[in-house]
Formats: structure tokens, C-alpha cells, sequence
């Protein structure tokens, strides 16, 4: 039998865990695969790690990797695919927002229809905040425009892949991590599967509007160099406006001797011009940072504890 390598990147997750893993046994039962089920324990703060420890002394099929603080949902990932060994992996949510019983489906898609990987979409944002959905979608538009990476509207994290595609991925052991882009990146033979968005069964999410802000500037700035042409952009414009905004003052001091209008129109420009610049440092700023992270070379996580 083939065997499937589910990874669960946990933080806070003590709610929802053990819900997950009854959910994901209960349709491992029907599927002719053996299983292993890779809970990724991204350093929580409640009773996460003794819950999936008390599971791995039940099912022997139950990993688990505990980091030494929180890394970040793309280490967790990371660190389930490194120790996955299984002839397939799937990427789960252990908030079964992810929906277990999509997973027969999607195996037969790679077995039978000679797909490398399946990955998941939401075609509604049912419960979401709109202003939230709203800038969601602003970022697919974007980086879709700016990148050529094809990162999926809606698009989710959940995919079963074959183990060379996982291999793939984990080959690339970059510091700043995307996954959504590295995913697209490594290329493959893809099949989308749609569903309704489906709300967490228990506890809260842990993505504010702040950290997928923050989480979708890492995305543009991993897969794409159309800021740095942007910020060239904003200074030549900023130049022209600043002459002629320079040409407009003098006309207007010598034809009607107005001096002080012209002196607070130059200010005007002075700040304008500033601002800009200040803008343009922040987007090299911002390149030059993620380089500077990459050449430390620091791991992509710390392991604490784990069984496997």
C-alpha cells in the first residue's frame, strides 16, 4: 500500500487538534493507505504538544515536531514536508478548514488521472470580514500581474503532492519562505479542486488583518522585482513634477510678484520629492533586508522535541 504523510503545522491549536485527528482517522479507515499523521508543534503556548503526545501513545502512526519558540506556519511547513516519508504528503490545517474527506478525491486524481499534485481553492469567503476578502483578492490580482508565479485566487494550503514534488520543495531551503509561490514555482502537473469556504471548528484563527498584510509583502517581495521598477518610476515622475512645479513658481513670481505663493508651492515640492524618496529607500530597504536574512544562514527552525 501507499503510504500518505499528513502534516498538521500546530500553534494554540489545543481546541481543534485532537477533533482533527478523530476527522482524519475516520477517513484514513476507508482509504486502502497507510498513514502517518506529522503534527508540527510551532512552539504553542497551551496544552497543543501534551495533547498530540498523548495521540502518538495511542495510534503509533502520530509524529510529532516541537520547535523551541514559534518559527511561523511556513517553518512548521517546512519542517513536516523535511520529515515526511510517505510516498504522498498532504498539507493540513488541524482547524478543519481543510476538509478531510476531500482526500480520496484527491488521490485519485494523482493515481488515476496522472496529476503530480492537488491543491484546493475556496470559491466563497463565507464569514470572512469583507474588508479582509476584499484585500485578498487585491493580492491575487497583484501579484499575479508582478510575478510569473500563477498563485490561484483563493488558493489554500492544502495540496497532496507526490514525494518527488515534496523532495522538490524541500530542496530549497531558503530563510524567507512563500509557500503559495513555491508551490507554483517548482512547477508540475496541478488539478484545482473547488469548495465552499468551511469555518473553524474550534478556537480562533491566528492570522490577523496585520500578519497577512505583512504575510502578502512577503510574498510580493519573494516573487517579484516590480517594486525596485516602481520606485524608479516614482522618482522620474517625482523629478518631472519637481521641475515642473519649479517652472510654474518662477512664472507665477515674475508675472504677478507674488513671492511667498511660489516659496510654499517649492515647499510643496520639497516634501513631495522627499516623500518619494523616502518610499524608494523603504522598498530597497525591504529587498536589501531579506538578503541580508538569507546570508546569515541561519536554520529554518529549531527542533525541541519530536518522535520521529
Amino acid at each position: 500500500m501507499k503510504k500518505i504523510s499528513v502534516v498538521v503545522p500546530c500553534y494554540n491549536e489545543q481546541e481543534s487538534v485532537e477533533l482533527f485527528y478523530n476527522e482524519m482517522v475516520s477517513v484514513a479507515a476507508k482509504m486502502n493507505n497507510d498513514f502517518e499523521f506529522i503534527f508540527v508543534n510551532d512552539g504553542s503556548k497551551d496544552r497543543t504538544l501534551e495533547i498530540v503526545k498523548g495521540l502518538g501513545e495511542k495510534d503509533e502512526r502520530v509524529k510529532y515536531i516541537s520547535f523551541s519558540r514559534n518559527f511561523g506556519k511556513e517553518a512548521a511547513i517546512y519542517a513536516g514536508f523535511s520529515n515526511a516519508s510517505g510516498d504522498y504528503v498532504v498539507m493540513m490545517d488541524a482547524d478543519l478548514q481543510d476538509p478531510p474527506k476531500l482526500l480520496p478525491e484527491m488521490l485519485d486524481a494523482i493515481e488515476k488521472e496522472g496529476y503530480d499534485s492537488v491543491a484546493t481553492r475556496r470559491v466563497t469567503r463565507k464569514g470572512e470580514p469583507p474588508i479582509r476578502s476584499f484585500f485578498a483578492r487585491m493580492f491575487y490580482k497583484l501579484i499575479n500581474k508582478i510575478s510569473d508565479v500563477d498563485i490561484v485566487d483563493g488558493a489554500r494550503d492544502y495540496r497532496l503532492m507526490t514525494a518527488k514534488m515534496k523532495d522538490a520543495i524541500v530542496n530549497m531551503p531558503e530563510y524567507n519562505r512563500f509557500s503559495k509561490g513555491i508551490f507554483g514555482w517548482v512547477g508540475f502537473n496541478t488539478k484545482w479542486l473547488e469548495y465552499e469556504n468551511i469555518e473553524r471548528v474550534a478556537g480562533e484563527t491566528k492570522w490577523n488583518f496585520w500578519k497577512l498584510f505583512l504575510y502578502s509583502i512577503e510574498g510580493i517581495i519573494a516573487y517579484s522585482t516590480a517594486p525596485l521598477a516602481l520606485a524608479y518610476i516614482f522618482g522620474f515622475l517625482s523629478c518631472l513634477g519637481a521641475l515642473g512645479l519649479f517652472i510654474f513658481s518662477l512664472v507665477r513670481t515674475f508675472a504677478f510678484g507674488d513671492p511667498f505663493g511660489s516659496a510654499a508651492t517649492l515647499a510643496s515640492a520639497c516634501f513631495f520629492v522627499g516623500g518619494v524618496q523616502l518610499i524608494c529607500m523603504g522598498i530597497l530597504g525591504h529587498y536589501l533586508s531579506k538578503t541580508y536574512l538569507e546570508t546569515k544562514k541561519r536554520p529554518v527552525y529549531i527542533v525541541k522535541d519530536t518522535n520521529i
